[in-house]
């Protein structure tokens, strides 16, 4: 439905250039939402495959570790939008305290995104609301390290920013004047806790990313921390208990439509049609991290009968490789604080790992070495819906 535009313009002044900036006005949509019979099945089958996804927090007999994992690929593709040239690897090495692969600040800033969704759950289960101050101290958390750290971490900005082009006259978009931020942040907070009518989960968190990025509160960060909200809110609604849904790589892979998606609704008003996307992208992101899931899990079984075959040291590889399966990139000494074993011994099994073609070195060095347990990256690696 093609309701016009969703907001009024302002006038306001950015680099010391006057434009016109967008108030959102405030969700739920006016109109209400039409939701037709084509658009209720896709919004059905994204709710079935979360219910799918959310059962392998019950199946899988380690689902932290799989959280673990999972977690960091979505930092990494959320991170890659914005346009860092950190990969998966990179980001573990650097979290096992060797040499990343990638520039220092891309790898921070990936870590930095792991740390602030972690601290927005703790908020969460400490019964803080979705609010601006759950928010505020996520993007602090984000942006602690990295290109953003001087740009107000965890403060609403103060200044008018603009997205797209190199002037606020050639901007792609203006969001709100920074003294219209408080009320546009008050109106979200107030429909993420249901005021004034209750919406379900899948529609809130689809209709909050969208405002989120209208509104565009701080002065950097704001796509990460959009789409950080998503697996929130499920959580919070607990559609998810864990926060295993994340739509970066399905928003990569169709970048320009889903920008597109964004502004076709701050200027028609088509909600509807942003829904479609939303809902098609939970579905496909929902199937591809069980798909994920159980082949990893089908993967550790299987290398775990190769190693049972390894005769008298068997019992000891078993227990690097879970080390490994917990921490896929990782060293001597936090194998060791796993396992209790002694470098020695840690040594010896990684050598009979790397000969059966599971385990490799990757630094190259004597000291200090790291080792990438291969397959189970490629699993995670995968990219692109099909």
């Amino acid at each position: 439905m093609e309701r016009g535009v969703t907001g009024t313009y302002e006038t306001s002044v950015a680099a010391g250039e006057s434009c016109l900036a967008f108030v959102p006005a405030p969700l739920p949509p006016d109109p209400a939402l039409a939701v037709d019979v084509s658009l209720q099945e896709r919004l059905d089958e994204a709710h079935l495959a979360l219910g799918r996804l959310d059962s392998i927090t019950v199946l899988l007999p380690e689902t932290s570790v799989f959280l673990y994992s999972y977690v960091r690929k979505e930092a990494v593709m959320s991170s890659q939008i914005e346009g860092t040239q950190s990969s998966l690897s990179d980001l573990m090495r650097y979290e096992a305290e060797g040499s990343p692969g990638a520039p220092l600040d891309d790898v921070r800033e990936v870590s930095c995104y792991v740390a602030a969704l972690e601290h927005g759950l703790a908020l969460l289960k400490g019964g803080l609301p979705l609010c601006t101050r759950l928010m505020n101290e996520m993007h602090a958390k984000l942006m602690t390290h990295g290109r953003g750290a001087g740009k107000a971490p965890g403060e609403v900005r103060r200044t008018q920013n603009w997205i797209g082009g190199a002037s606020p006259g050639r901007a792609s978009f203006v969001p709100p004047p920074p003294q219209r931020l408080g009320v546009c942040l008050s109106d979200l907070e107030k429909f993420l806790n249901d005021q004034p009518v209750r919406h379900s989960a899948l529609i809130k968190a689809a209709l909050s990313h969208v405002q989120f990025e209208t509104i565009h509160p701080y002065l950097d960060g704001n796509g990460r921390l959009g789409r950080l909200l998503i697996p929130l809110i499920l959580v919070h609604e607990r559609v998810l208990r864990e926060p295993l849904l994340y739509l970066s790589l399905y928003f990569k892979a169709y970048r320009t439509n889903y920008y597109e998606m964004l502004q076709r609704v701050r200027l028609h008003g088509d909600w509807e049609e942003w829904l479609w996307f939303f809902a098609t992208a939970v579905r496909y992101a929902a199937a591809q991290a069980v798909d994920t899931a159980q082949a990893l899990s089908a993967l550790g079984d299987a290398d775990r009968e190769r190693i049972r075959s390894m005769g008298r040291i068997a019992s000891s590889a078993l227990q690097v490789h879970q080390a490994l399966f917990a921490r896929p990139v990782t060293n001597i000494a936090a194998i060791g604080n796993a396992t209790g074993q002694s470098p020695h011994t840690i040594n010896k099994m990684l050598d009979a790992m790397i000969e059966l073609g599971m385990v490799r070195e990757v630094t190259g060095m004597k000291r200090n070495r790291i080792y990438e347990y291969s397959a189970y990256l490629e699993l995670l690696n995968r990219e692109g819906p099909e």
